[in-house]
């Protein structure tokens, strides 16, 4: 399976990242261990949603959909 993510800053609660991975726990830990540029800017982060997907293609077009001014709004009210 693969994964399409939204994890939300404790921290700082109006942040928010989205990305995609095939291993949730592992990225997760990443993102906690400050592996990331931008999450270890708003440490620590709890998932707000997460999605699954059969293909790698379907998570990769779900994600770069939620990260378009259309996909922030769905997600904001729909997710």
């Amino acid at each position: 399976m693969h994964y399409v993510y939204i994890i939300q800053s404790v921290s700082h609660p109006d942040r928010f990242y989205t990305g995609a991975t095939k291993d949730l726990k592992r990225r997760l830990s990443e993102h906690h261990r400050h592996e990331d540029e931008y999450s270890s800017r708003y440490k620590p982060w709890m998932i707000k949603t997460y999605l699954a997907f059969k293909s790698k293609e379907q998570a990769i077009a779900f994600e770069h959909y939620l990260k378009t001014p259309s996909g922030r709004a769905f997600a904001k009210k729909r997710l």
